[in-house]
C-alpha cells in the first residue's frame, strides 16, 4: 500500500463531510483505490473501529480486507522501533502520554508505514512543541515517515466524485 488511513481520516469522514449517506462514493473509493493497491489501514484501525454501533463499524466489518495485518516480522520490528523512541521522548511529555500512545493504533500505524514506504493519512497536524499527547507526525518526522490529510490525498488521487447529469 502507497497510503496508509488513520481512524480519525474515517471518522471525521463519516461524522462530518462525507457522510455514509450523503457520499457513498468517497466509501465505493476507498474501496476502489484499495483494490489498485494505493490505500489501506491496520487491523488496530478495525479493531477501533468496530468498538462503535454506527455506520462505520458496519463497513468496516464488511470490508475487513481493507485492514492489513500488523503481526509480520517487518511490522513488529518497526513498533520496537516507534516505541523506543517515544518512551525516550516521554519525560518530556504529559503524564499517561506514553501508556495512552502505546495502547492504540498509532504507533502500529506509523509502524507499518516504516517497514513498507507508505505514507500516513491522518488529520493531525505536525506540532513539535506538543506535551500532552504523541502526535503521529511529529514521529513520522523523526522517523523521515511522509504525511498528509484526507484532503491532499483526494488531490493526490484525483479523486472525483461527479453526479450525473
Amino acid at each position: 500500500m502507497k497510503h496508509l488511513l488513520d481512524a480519525n481520516t474515517l471518522i471525521e469522514a463519516k461524522n462530518r463531510y462525507y457522510g455514509m449517506s450523503i457520499c457513498p462514493a468517497f466509501w465505493d473509493w476507498l474501496l476502489r483505490e484499495h483494490q489498485t493497491l494505493e490505500l489501506a489501514s491496520i487491523t488496530s484501525v478495525k479493531d477501533e473501529l468496530s468498538k462503535g454501533n454506527d455506520d462505520l463499524a458496519t463497513w468496516t466489518a464488511r470490508n475487513s480486507g481493507f485492514f492489513q495485518a500488523i503481526s509480520d516480522e517487518p511490522t513488529q520490528a518497526a513498533y520496537i522501533q516507534i516505541a523506543t523512541h517515544v518512551a525516550d521522548q516521554a519525560p518530556k511529555m504529559k503524564v499517561g502520554a506514553l501508556d495512552e500512545f502505546l495502547a492504540g493504533a498509532d504507533p502500529w500505524l506509523i509502524a507499518k508505514a516504516l517497514c513498507t514506504g507508505a505514507i500516513v493519512v491522518t488529520h493531525e497536524v505536525l506540532n513539535l512543541d506538543a506535551k500532552r499527547k504523541f502526535i503521529i507526525p511529529n514521529v513520522c518526522k523523526h522517523f523521515g515517515i511522509s504525511y498528509m490529510n484526507t484532503f491532499e490525498l483526494l488531490h493526490k488521487l484525483e479523486a472525483r466524485f461527479v453526479l450525473p447529469r
